[in-house]
């Protein structure tokens, strides 16, 4: 096999070459750091040999340009994905298009109108849901697509990148429950979002796994921001039992619920502990610093950007469902819960 057959190796072909398996080459392709510096220098090796990396479809018109479109720019949430894409298209020498579409159809046929005039190497959705019809107008344009945080389940053929968010409610409730609560609030995401609804799934697990039921008097409905979650913490505290640790499935949330609680007169996490969702910066500058959910928005973005130009080149990717691990960071926002209440008795 030959340098002159670049065009046509395959990346099983490299990897029976390297003697590594497929899915290594593929990290090596997308620049993973889980790769043993001499087995990726042999791969690379042999990339280059055989021409790897000049296989780029005739038909794609490289633009230098990735379109990464959200709902709303109004969140440090989405300030984090888009330091992960530029990251990556800094590196690529490729520039990045940010837009809103304000969950609005005409917002969106603008959008994708504008699409039309220009070229783009590929489109990354965040919290979205890619409806046939435009997947279909996408394909039509030869635009590969990337989902983060998908609103639905797209198509198989539509790759997607998340975090295991079942996990990270799951770990928020349990330590909530380690330290001693037993009355624990939820406030809950949009129920759209399959990232909202495994936060959920995971907060009911932690309490049927400890033997604690799952009052839906405690859960209460949220958007991710800041007003729903003063509103949520608010309406927790009304309660004739109110709740003596409060998760809320987004950083924002949980700084609405400090204020709730502030306004009551209540101390955290003397009177009520709090738990958060995402460790946006302001998670440790925070009074107190927020105990949260980590999970990696900025490598979200990164990999939705090495995804969606991978297949803008004419590459196979590893898996068209990603994960990354969430993470407890446990900070001062949380505490046993105060002497004489049912929790501590």
């Amino acid at each position: 096999m030959g340098a002159d057959d670049g065009r046509r190796v395959t990346i099983t072909a490299i990897a029976r070459e390297a003697g590594v398996s497929v899915p290594t080459v593929s990290r090596v392709l997308n620049g993973r750091s889980d790769v043993a510096p001499d087995t990726r220098e042999r791969v690379e090796e042999l990339l280059r040999h055989h021409g790897y990396r000049r296989r780029t479809s005739r038909s794609v018109r490289r633009a230098g340009l990735v379109d990464l479109v959200f709902n709303d720019l109004d969140s440090p949430w989405a300030v984090e994905i888009i330091r992960g894409v530029e990251d990556v298209g800094h590196g690529a020498g490729v520039g990045t298009v940010v837009s809103a579409i304000h969950r609005q159809p005409t917002a969106a046929r603008q959008w994708l109108q504008n699409l039309r005039t220009r070229a783009t190497d590929g489109v990354i959705f965040v919290t979205s849901h890619l409806s046939p019809p435009l997947h279909a107008q996408l394909r039509r344009l030869n635009v590969p697509v990337v989902v983060v945080d998908p609103a639905g389940v797209p198509a198989m053929d539509v790759p997607t990148i998340g975090a295991t968010n079942w996990a990270g409610g799951l770990a928020a409730t349990e330590h909530l429950l380690a330290i001693g609560h037993r009355r624990v609030g939820f406030v809950a995401g949009p129920t759209h979002l399959l990232c909202s609804r495994a936060r959920l799934d995971g907060y009911r697990a932690g309490l049927e796994a400890a033997g604690v039921p799952v009052d839906d008097a405690l859960i209460y409905p949220g958007d991710f921001y800041h007003a729903s979650g003063f509103s949520g913490g608010t309406a927790l505290l009304d309660l004739a039992d109110p709740p003596t640790g409060i998760f809320a499935a987004s950083d924002q949330m949980a700084f609405g619920v400090y204020e709730a609680i502030r306004r009551r007169g209540l101390r955290v996490p003397d009177d009520v502990s709090v738990v958060g969702f995402d460790d946006l910066p302001e998670a440790r500058w925070a009074s107190p610093p927020l105990t949260t959910v980590r999970q990696p928005l900025v490598e979200m973005g990164r990999l939705a950007a090495r995804t969606v130009l991978r297949l803008a080149q004419g590459e196979g990717i590893d898996s068209p469902r990603v994960e990354l691990a969430t993470e407890l960071v446990v900070r001062d926002s949380t505490a046993a819960p105060p002497t004489g209440s049912p929790a501590s008795a």
